[in-house]
């Protein structure tokens, strides 16, 4: 695999104040014969695999930069971090630890890799903050090449394997994270932030304790009294209760709907303050394995917000009730600032505009193989009528390391021409005819979403 990895490194680019970070982007060697079409010919890098949706995988082999973990240099003057793209962001924020420094934002889980997270345009949360391929340059000339400079950002790993990367830090610092429950009407009158007063009036125990209660009521339903009194209860957290829970039955939408109710209740009972670390704040168990379909709108800019993220959410909420889906907690709503990478779901050449990230999900709580295809079946039956009735409406596009191939050939034929509508398909395959001209760094994934025969007159 190493012969596939030693053609030219696409050179540098000069930073500015709003772009943050560089990447070492190297090439796929062209042979003088092409190499095999099939997936079963294709090497693709593979990141940490937490989002696996077939976007960095391929069965005959992946290339793995698993060991490409080192920091090569921290600059405390200028903030700025050099590492190889196989490092996982826990990794790196530990290290930034010891000179004063954290990264600017994080997801909710920070097993990623840093070559990873670029590539696909994962987020963090933050309107005045955009998403990760966005926080920095690519080793490309922006003067000279502006177009794949940009494309490259967020290249969905065809266009190159990223092998080093310079992120801009900030210095380390805490955060205040206020926990609080709002009704409806309230979220929209307070959009623009108004900052509610009150303190935490329950302790852990008592915020969880209804969970647990409900866990103990519902064991004596489904299973036997005698499960219902065993003490590994209290030592649950919540989420391995909310999973425990789910898996006693996970497709009933009244037991999913005493679930949410509890949780709500929890929610309730932890409202409050607590002072951190960003980078624990900004992290947050997310509980076990679960199927997720995570969608990017525009919400109008920072300082005219259109609403339309809350018209989603009411309309999502509606979409839930009219269709009896057992739509476990919680909808997961973000918002960063835009993108320049044409690429990215949340591309914008209007620097103040906004975009609102939504995630539905479905826990798999269980390891029988009959529940959880049930499951599965009912998640995408869900994520269908969530596309069929909101995402046109709203200029809804699936992040890259959620999207789904559909097998029906005409849902396929209908998602191309969506992506067609929202992404430079031409230019991108254009420049992946010309930097990996044999395919070597596609899969069937990527064949599929980005069909090459599209490209004509490719030079």
């Amino acid at each position: 695999m190493r012969r596939l990895l030693l053609a030219g490194i696409l050179r540098r680019a000069s930073s500015s104040p709003s772009s943050h970070h560089h990447l070492h982007l190297v090439r796929a060697l062209s042979a003088s014969s092409p190499l095999p079409a099939s997936d079963a010919d294709l090497r693709k890098p593979l990141g940490s695999g937490l989002s696996p949706n077939g976007l960095a995988l391929s069965r005959a082999g992946m290339v793995n930069l698993a060991l490409m973990d080192k920091v090569l240099d921290v600059d405390a003057k200028k903030k700025t971090v050099t590492v190889q793209a196989g490092i996982r962001v826990a990794e790196l924020v530990d290290t930034l630890r010891e000179h004063g420094l954290t990264l600017q934002n994080f997801a909710s889980i920070r097993e990623q890799q840093v070559g990873g997270i670029i590539q696909v345009g994962a987020h963090g949360t933050g309107a005045r903050l955009p998403p990760i391929d966005e926080q920095g340059t690519i080793e490309l000339s922006r003067e000279k090449d502006p177009d794949l400079f940009y494309l490259a950002r967020c290249g969905l790993g065809g266009l190159g394997v990223v092998a080093e990367v310079t992120l801009q830090c900030v210095e380390r610092h805490q955060l205040i994270e206020h926990t609080f429950v709002s009704s409806a009407d309230e979220v929209k009158k307070n959009h623009k932030w108004r900052t509610p007063k009150f303190t935490s009036k329950y302790g852990k125990d008592e915020a969880i304790q209804h969970v647990r209660d409900l866990y103990r009521e519902s064991l004596k339903k489904y299973r036997t009294k005698a499960e219902s009194n065993d003490p590994e209860v209290d030592q649950l957290s919540f989420t391995e209760l909310r999973d425990r829970l789910l898996a006693l039955d996970p497709l009933d939408k009244d037991h999913v709907i005493r679930i949410n109710k509890a949780e709500a209740e929890y929610w309730k009972k932890s409202e409050g303050y607590r002072m951190g670390w960003s980078d624990e704040i900004l992290g947050f168990d997310c509980g076990g394995q679960q199927w997720v379909s995570e969608t990017c709108f525009p919400a109008g800019t920072l300082a005219k917000p259109n609403m339309k993220d809350l018209d989603y959410i009411e309309e999502l909420l509606q979409l839930i009730e009219k269709e009896d889906i057992p739509a476990p907690a919680p909808i997961e709503q973000r918002w960063t600032a835009c993108s320049r990478s044409p690429m990215s779901p949340a591309s914008s050449s209007q620097e103040d505009d906004i975009f609102s990230w939504v995630g539905i999900i479905m826990y798999l709580p269980t390891s029988d193989a009959r529940q959880r295809k049930e499951i599965t079946e009912e998640f995408f039956n869900y994520r269908s009528k969530t596309q069929t009735n909101l995402w046109d409406g709203y200029s809804a596009y699936e992040h890259w390391a959620k999207i789904e191939v559909p097998k029906d050939k005409d849902e396929l034929t209908e998602l191309l021409a969506r992506l067609r509508k929202r992404f430079p398909v031409d230019a991108y395959n254009k420049a992946r005819m010309e930097l990996d001209p044999n395919k070597v760094l596609s899969n069937a994934k990527l064949e599929k979403l980005f069909p090459v025969t599209e490209v004509q007159h490719v030079k």
